[in-house]
C-alpha cells in the first residue's frame, strides 16, 4: 500500500492533480484522498482548487457535477461504470406533463441526479438544504425528483406546500426496514439512531436524528452519547471512527454497502492517474442548462 501511495503522490505532483473521495468510497481510498466529503461539497472543492486534473472517487453524477462546476478541469472517474441507479429515476415526460397540469410548478431536483434531469429542473438541492430551499420557493406546487423518500421527508417538514413525490429511490437506503432498526435497537439499547433521509418513512420515524451523511458525522462528533446505530452506507465508518475512536458505531444492518462506490479502489485511482482514461464530458448545451438550477440553489441556500 505504501508503494502505491508513493506512486499516486508522484503522479499528483507531476500532473497537478487532486483526489476527491466520497464518504462511501473504500476506506483505503478515503485515506489517500486530498478531500473527503459528500458529492456537492467535493464538486465545490474541485472548483476551488488550482488543480488541472480532478480524480473523483464516486459515481457518475458526481463526476458530472464536478465537470459542470469546473469545466476547464479534466475530471477522471476511477471506474467509468460506477453509477447511481436513483440518479436516473425520473422522466422528462412526467415533468412536462406535470408542468402542463400545474402552471406554477417548481421542479426541485436532488443533486443526486443526472445532468439531463437537472436540465429539466428549476432548482437543485442537497439533503442538507432541501427543506430550506423548498420553503423559500414562491411556488405552491413542487415536484421533487428523483428520490421519493427524501421528497417525503421534505413534505413532512413543509406541509404548507403541495409536494408531489416521484417514485425513485436509493436501492441501498430503501432496503433498510423498520424491523432492521428494531433489531439493532434491541442489540444496542443505549445507542442513538442516526438516519439519512433517503431511508423509508418507517425507518425515519424510529430515528433520533435525521440528516445528510455530513450532518450524521457532525452530529456524532458533537454528541455526548457514545454509541450510535448508523442508517447510511457503511463507508461513512471511516470518518466516524477517525473523528471519535472511543465511540461505538453499529450499522443498522449487515451489508449496508453501495457496490458501485466500492469499485473506487486505490488501484483504480492510480490507473486513471497514469492513463487519464475515464474522462467525464458533458455536452455544452446540457451543461449550460444544468448549471441554471445549480446556480439557483446557491442563491436560495444563502
Amino acid at each position: 500500500m505504501e508503494e502505491l501511495r508513493n506512486k499516486i503522490e508522484k503522479l499528483k505532483k507531476k500532473k497537478n492533480a487532486v483526489i476527491l473521495a466520497h464518504y462511501y468510497a473504500p476506506s483505503e481510498t478515503q485515506a489517500l484522498a486530498d478531500f473527503v466529503g459528500d458529492s456537492y461539497y467535493l464538486a465545490k472543492v474541485a472548483r476551488g482548487t488550482d488543480a488541472d486534473v480532478v480524480v473523483f472517487a464516486g459515481v457518475g453524477f458526481m463526476g458530472e457535477s464536478a465537470k459542470l462546476l469546473c469545466p476547464d478541469k479534466k475530471v477522471l472517474m476511477p471506474d467509468a461504470a460506477a453509477d447511481c441507479a436513483m440518479a436516473h429515476m425520473a422522466s422528462a415526460e412526467k415533468i412536462r406533463a406535470l408542468r402542463s397540469e400545474y402552471p406554477d410548478l417548481a421542479v426541485v431536483c436532488y443533486i443526486n441526479s443526472t445532468a439531463a434531469l437537472k436540465c429539466e429542473s428549476d432548482v437543485c438541492v442537497t439533503s442538507s438544504n432541501a427543506v430550506k430551499i423548498v420553503k423559500r420557493l414562491p411556488n405552491k406546487n413542487i415536484f421533487f425528483i428523483p428520490d421519493g423518500n427524501l421528497g417525503a421527508f421534505v413534505k413532512e417538514q413543509v406541509p404548507e406546500k403541495n409536494i408531489i413525490l416521484n417514485d425513485g429511490f436509493c436501492p441501498v437506503h430503501a432496503a433498510v426496514t423498520k424491523e432492521d432498526v428494531l433489531s439493532a435497537k434491541k442489540k444496542h439499547p443505549r445507542a442513538l439512531v442516526l438516519t439519512h433521509p433517503e431511508c423509508r418513512g418507517e425507518v425515519r420515524e424510529l430515528s433520533d436524528f435525521l440528516g445528510s451523511t455530513a450532518d450524521i458525522i457532525d452530529f456524532a462528533k458533537r454528541s455526548d452519547a457514545d454509541e450510535f446505530i448508523i442508517s447510511t452506507e457503511d463507508g461513512v465508518s471511516f470518518a466516524l471512527e477517525s473523528n471519535d475512536p472511543e465511540k461505538k458505531f453499529y450499522f443498522v444492518k449487515e451489508g449496508f454497502t453501495c457496490p458501485d462506490m466500492k469499485t473506487n479502489t486505490p488501484e483504480r485511482v492510480l490507473y486513471v492517474l497514469e492513463t487519464e482514461e475515464n474522462e467525464v464530458t458533458v455536452d455544452k448545451k446540457i451543461a449550460e442548462r444544468a448549471m441554471l438550477p445549480l446556480d439557483r440553489m446557491l442563491e436560495l441556500a444563502k
